[in-house]
């Protein structure tokens, strides 16, 4: 239910959030008819493959433009990789200008009631625009909240997007901001130190030398010198390369990672989590390492020391372990257990290796429960996402990515 307060009699909504389908006629037409001057934010929720929900979103978006109320706006769909980084001039991106650039650069310049949010949903050839979404806005210092992460349709091959630092300089009431990568340097995380962020959300895909320089550890230095309490959120998306060289091209000493999400990277990198044990042991509070159940990610791990032990271990502020795709020793996760104990809010995995002797398993779980302080087990496979977790469904384990990136961002 929306917030409502009265005032001399009437009925007012505040932070009103109104969700549409646009595969749902019906609901389509009620905001159109009824629910247009009454909400504040609108969720739109479509498919991009369907030219039919496309033309609605058309009409949708320039019926916002006119309703000075709506200051907000979201995006969600399956098919956040549209088209391919080589057809970026196909006429799929003339549909996308048509149909979305335009109604979103009227809604964004008005000076009126501004737009105080703006997320692109994760939707690459959406966030190409992003440069031009800023340069339009009418009341830039009235934005709360820009998410430009996307999901790309080959995390191997795709433009870079050049941002103009000035452009977010001018948001000075920016609270939450989400980037690709490939967006950050050394200037654009210097100049969003005027900005008053309470969180900053990474998403890493692929690393290109040549057209990206790697972020030096001055300018992380100087990030978290200034700010002390940012929640910081790492996520490698598909990041096969990327995934290898975390340690050395993009995690920093001085780089404050609150929270660390490695999704279908095919790769356990162990030296990664063991640098971060080391040098996030005052910041780390979550990690999430998530892979299909492959012969890759299922294997057995034959280092002496498990990561994950390390970084409980060491992590003093460490709230959430996650881990599906790889395989968990018992006595690590007693060991976890106990380094954590009820200050470990959630630990969830699925894969542990257990000794023939399955007896074992009741009692394993009732210590575990006695060590967090909570009903604890194992996540049966049935319970996980089968598609994304299995033989690979991509617009599935699309879905499923985008679904973790935006409990991040809402949170």
């Amino acid at each position: 239910m929306p917030n409502k307060r009265r005032v001399g009699g009437a009925l007012y909504f505040r932070n009103f959030r109104f969700h549409i389908d646009l595969a749902k006629d019906e609901q389509l037409a009620f905001f159109h008819r009824s629910m247009a001057n009454l909400a504040k934010e609108l969720v739109i929720v479509f498919d991009f493959h369907n030219a039919f929900h496309i033309q609605k979103m058309r009409r949708l978006l320039y019926k916002a433009a006119r309703c000075d109320n709506i200051r907000a706006i979201r995006f969600q769909t399956d098919n956040v990789g549209l088209v391919a980084a080589g057809n970026m001039h196909s006429e799929h991106l003339v549909a996308i200008e048509q149909c979305f650039v335009e109604p979103l650069k009227l809604i964004l310049s008005r000076k009126n009631q501004a737009c105080q949010i703006l997320d692109l949903g994760a939707i690459e050839a959406l966030t190409y625009y992003g440069q031009d979404f800023l340069k339009t806005m009418g009341k830039p210092q009235e934005l709360l909240q820009l998410t430009l992460a996307s999901i790309k349709y080959d995390p191997s091959h795709y433009p870079i997007l050049g941002l103009d630092a000035t452009l977010l300089q001018k948001c000075a009431a920016l609270q939450v901001l989400s980037l690709d990568y490939d967006t950050l340097n050394d200037e654009l995380l210097h100049t969003i130190q005027v900005l008053p962020l309470r969180k900053l959300l990474i998403v890493v895909h692929g690393l290109d030398q040549e057209e990206h320089g790697d972020v030096s550890e001055a300018a992380w230095s100087n990030f978290s010198t200034h700010f002390t309490s940012i929640e910081l959120v790492l996520t490698l998306v598909y990041a096969y390369e990327a995934v290898e060289q975390l340690q050395m091209r993009i995690l920093r000493r001085h780089m404050p990672v609150t929270h660390i999400r490695m999704l279908f990277c095919e790769f356990m990198n162990h030296e990664a989590l063991d640098w971060m044990s080391v040098h996030n042991s005052d910041t780390l509070r979550s990690i999430y390492y998530i892979d299909s159940l492959s012969k890759h990610s299922n294997m057995r791990h034959t280092r002496r020391q498990d990561p994950f032990v390390m970084l409980s271990w060491r992590c003093k502020q460490l709230e959430e372990i996650i881990v599906h795709g790889y395989t968990m020793d018992p006595h690590n996760l007693l060991g976890i257990a106990r380094l954590r104990g009820r200050q470990l809010q959630r630990l969830e995995v699925s894969q542990i290796d257990w000794p023939s002797n399955n007896a074992v398993q009741p009692l394993f779980n009732e210590e575990m429960c006695t060590l967090l302080g909570q009903q604890w087990t194992r996540v049966e496979p049935e319970q996980l996402p089968n598609e994304a977790y299995g033989p690979v469904d991509y617009d599935i384990r699309d879905k499923y990515v985008y679904e973790l990136m935006r409990q991040d961002l809402s949170r």
